[in-house]
């Protein structure tokens, strides 16, 4: 896909995720503040994964200053309306935007603790194929806990080191 063809396609997402915040805020009769619309257009803006104090730094760049409070009780909305989900990987917390968003895996390093994305066709398709009873599927995310090859590089090295040392 093209760069203009990816701005308009990012465009048209905004505008459907908007669209169906609104929709919920209007029939549930909540307010239509002008925050829950920033740290929407500001999460489906962050690419990847994202914690609440990158949220909270890019709402200030933008001169929106809001409470934490705000930001927890905003992101549980847009949770409970499945446009943003939840990670947890190694004691922190992060988000990511979802809709429309590819079923996909995370490599989680059990030493460093980075985080990557990866799309497997294989898994992708296994899970696609897998009949569940009573149960329609969305989307999936899969997690594939390992050591990253710095990490693992490292440990190799250090244990060179002492077997060199016991010599």
């Amino acid at each position: 896909m093209r760069f203009f063809e990816a701005k308009m396609a990012d465009k048209g997402i905004k505008s459907e995720v908007k669209g169906i915040l609104e929709r919920y805020l209007e029939t549930s009769k909540h307010r239509k503040t002008p925050e829950r619309f920033a740290i929407l257009e500001i999460v489906y803006s962050l690419k990847g994964h994202f914690s609440l104090e990158t949220l909270g730094i890019e709402l200030e760049k933008r001169n929106f200053r809001v409470s934490r409070g705000t930001l927890y009780n905003t992101l549980n909305l847009l949770m409970e309306l499945r446009l943003v989900i939840r990670h947890r990987f190694q004691g922190a917390t992060v988000y990511e935007a979802c809709y429309h968003n590819k079923s996909h895996c995370h490599q989680v390093c059990t030493v460093c603790g980075k985080v990557s994305e990866i799309i497997s066709m294989p898994i992708i398709k296994a899970v696609n194929e897998t009949h569940l009873k009573r149960f329609r599927k969305d989307g999936f995310t899969l997690y594939i806990f390992g050591v990253c090859s710095t990490c693992q590089a490292r440990i190799t090295r250090q244990q060179r080191m002492q077997r060199k040392r016991k010599q």
